[in-house]
């Protein structure tokens, strides 16, 4: 691949992530902020891994809005193609985590500057010089965002890059609690490489399908489905193959990232290996090399998980190497 089209955007939401400190009782309780949002922490975990990478979405022009452009540039991510505007204020997370470190959100999203991004706030550059393009589900909230998503992925697409899409379900940002199956399958069905946590497989099954039988739709488009169970074996699936393989054991302190790390430690890795659209299918076929790549992947989620946080959670192509091979002499 050139280095002229070999750059990864991360197409969405960023927003702050409120950290909820442990209560005392007699005092007000603490919140740390962090900067975070899905594909806005993929493009950093990208960045931090050392690839080339661009975020590409609205920020509000208010101080959240000048923390979260002021982390992804610190980060090494490229923010040329981000938008400002002053219509509306940073989405906001509260996180609270329990025991295990599993987290829960309560969120502050709509209005948010995020939902505002159009489709005409794309630079057509930008897909002139995608490799990679990644979205997530948090950009299908509402119609004019979802179209917006929909619309870049498809030019994307026609533009040559490989299509990312990580559903990241979160129900409590969607009217009612409920997102709509059609549009999660509208953007599913867009994509080359999808990423689904177990329980978002769950709800894709509807209560009245199986694994396989969701597996073989969203083979119907994709060329790479990626099932992550937290400390449970991934499984992968392509075309005529599949596989399983097994986690990294790491201590558990905060999960928010972990999904975020691992599919910008395989983005990374494609780039590194120079796969684009055009060679995925030669790089699926040997399942020795994908597999090494999902390792990588693996350990970069793994590092995220025992750090508090999102950008900051996100670890060095170094600290993944090392823990790989750590990995490598316990087993």
């Amino acid at each position: 691949m050139s280095a002229a089209n070999d750059t990864i955007l991360c197409f969405g939401e960023a927003l702050i992530d409120f950290l909820a400190g442990e209560p005392v009782e007699g005092q007000a309780r603490t919140f740390r902020q962090f900067a975070g949002g899905a594909p806005a922490n993929a493009a950093v975990a990208v960045a931090k891994l050392g690839g080339r990478c661009e975020f590409v979405g609205m920020l509000s022009e208010d101080m959240f809005g000048d923390f979260l452009l002021h982390s992804l540039r610190d980060a090494g991510a490229g923010v040329r193609y981000v938008r400002r505007t002053a219509a509306a204020n940073t989405a906001l997370a509260f996180v609270s985590l329990d025991a295990h470190g599993e987290r829960s959100f309560n969120f502050y999203r709509p209005p948010a500057a995020d939902l505002l991004f159009r489709d005409a706030d794309f630079d057509p550059d930008c897909f002139a010089a995608a490799g990679i393009f990644h979205a997530c589900s948090n950009s299908l909230t509402d119609a004019d965002i979802a179209a917006a998503t929909l619309s870049g992925m498809v030019r994307a697409r026609a533009a040559g890059a490989l299509v990312s899409f990580d559903l990241n379900l979160r129900p409590a940002l969607w009217p009612d609690a409920a997102p709509p199956l059609p549009v999660l399958w509208r953007a599913l069905e867009a994509a080359d490489l999808i990423k689904l946590a177990r329980e978002e497989l769950e709800y894709l099954k509807e209560g009245r399908f199986g694994d396989d039988d969701v597996v073989a739709r969203l083979l119907r488009t994709a060329r790479l489905v990626l099932i992550t169970d937290g400390a449970a074996p991934m499984r992968w699936y392509a075309r005529g193959r599949s596989g399983e393989l097994p986690t990294i054991d790491v201590k558990t302190v905060d999960t928010t990232a972990a999904g975020d790390a691992f599919i910008g430690g395989l983005l990374s890795q494609l780039q590194r290996e120079g796969v684009d659209t055009r060679t995925f299918d030669a790089f699926l076929a040997d399942s020795t090399e994908l597999e090494r790549c999902l390792r990588y992947a693996s350990a970069c989620g793994a590092l995220a998980v025992t750090r508090h946080g999102a950008f900051a959670a996100l670890p060095t192509h170094a600290e993944a190497i090392a823990l790989l091979g750590a990995a490598a002499v316990e087993a």
